[in-house]
């Protein structure tokens, strides 16, 4: 369809990356341990711990499946993380096993994702990783960590220069990732990263729940400092802790799905309360997937903690100088794709600060139908035409700064 509306910009997009990237660019003798990938025939099984295994056999339940293998990582590839197109015409389950033969071809192939983005209305794409996990847990959890910087540094530079470059420059905007074991090799990837032209990284909404120190630390200033001086926007995918919000063990998918906007919800309040966006003046983060609908609440509760400081903590004001939703305007961005409630509240928001995605090629996304889902949106909240134009562009300009990328209003 042809739309009225200003081209998108999706800040939450996520490759998944071409089964030969790894294997390409390794050493021959480091490409049996370095992420790879193999096709068996099989299915998911439960063990008596409860944990889900790929087990091969020719049950009449199993299919041919695309394994991610990295050392002791093995990683069967789903629906879930390529929900589009045949896949979704097919009702298939986000747990089915897959191939990358049933995928989209615009799932890992740059020509086919830019002719998918034009169909969907869509100029630019922020792209999040996929076998690296949201913020590159993988590297993190393999024991080898001189060899897991050796495979961060290869998708870097491959989201870098080669899934962003070329024919993409200005349409897929690099997103890298961070060796979380170390802020300050992090701090250093990161300037490295800036310096090939990425502005944007990858991290955890709840560092802790990995194992590593927590935002109130204070281990993470070489990073913040480092994103600061270059101008890099720090951007928490809803997951990146490897953990999602559930009632109960037992609560239906549903119920898990339903509350993903609550890792944002934390995330949100530990960056406003530990005072970093206070120490680093100009440090944007941006909350991916989290929507924004809960931020008029949670922001009246935080300043009205901090007004009470006396009564809980003390050093509070010291540590956090100013109103904690004071940090908010051009620093801490939301990132919506069906929050009408939030862009119906978007002046306890911040116009300003509501971005929108498409979430290709998940299961939440409205590919084709960005354009129309988007207006739908928009009417429903009763935007007007500038409103329109930042939500669906401007704001995300100005954000990530894009005009570096040729991207203009």
């Amino acid at each position: 369809m042809t739309s009225t509306i200003p081209r998108i910009i999706s800040v939450d997009d996520h490759i998944v990356e071409p089964p030969n990237l790894w294997w390409d660019r390794l050493p021959a003798a480091d490409r049996e341990r370095g992420p790879h990938v193999v096709r068996k025939h099989g299915r998911l099984a439960v063990t008596d711990i409860g944990k889900v295994e790929f087990v091969e056999d020719d049950d009449d339940g199993s299919r041919w499946c695309d394994i991610w293998i990295y050392d002791d990582m093995v990683w069967p590839f789903h629906v879930g993380y390529a929900n589009v197109g045949p896949a979704r015409e097919q009702k298939r389950n986000s747990f089915d096993l897959m191939t990358y033969d049933e995928m989209l071809p615009g799932c890992y192939e740059q020509s086919a994702r830019l002719a998918d983005m034009t169909l969907d209305h869509v100029e630019a794409s922020l792209c999040f990783p996929t076998v690296p996990r949201f913020c590159g847990q993988a590297f993190n959890e393999r024991k080898d960590k001189d060899f897991a910087l050796t495979c961060l540094k290869v998708y870097n530079d491959w989201i870098i220069d080669e899934w962003c470059g070329g024919a993409a420059v200005g349409r897929l905007i690099p997103l890298t990732v961070i060796p979380l074991w170390d802020p300050v090799l992090a701090a250093a990837e990161v300037r490295r990263c800036a310096e090939k032209g990425s502005h944007a990284i990858a991290f955890s909404e709840a560092p802790h729940a990995l194992g590593l120190p927590s935002i109130h630390s204070g281990a993470w200033e070489p990073l913040f400092a480092a994103c600061t001086e270059t101008e890099t926007v720090i951007n928490m995918h809803i997951g990146s802790s490897s953990k999602m919000p559930n009632t109960s063990a037992d609560a239906p998918v549903s119920v898990a799905v339903s509350l993903t906007f609550e890792n944002s919800m934390h995330a949100v309040t530990d960056w406003l309360l530990s005072g970093a966006l206070a120490r680093h003046e100009g440090l944007k983060i941006a909350l991916s997937e989290g929507q924004v609908g809960w931020m008029p609440f949670l922001l009246n509760r935080i300043d009205g903690i901090w007004e009470r400081s006396h009564m809980y903590e003390a050093g509070l004001r010291e540590r956090v100088p100013e109103r904690p939703s004071s940090y908010v305007p051009g620093r801490v961005y939301g990132c919506i794709f069906d929050d009408v409630p939030g862009l119906q509240f978007r002046d306890s928001v911040g116009m300003s600060q509501i971005m929108f995605e498409t979430d290709y090629p998940h299961a939440d996304s409205a590919f084709p139908s960005s354009a129309a889902v988007a207006e739908k949106l928009m009417g429903a909240a009763g935007l007007n035409e500038r409103e329109r134009w930042q939500f669906l562009r401007g704001n995300a300009i100005e954000c990530y700064q894009l005009q570096r990328y040729g991207i203009v209003e």
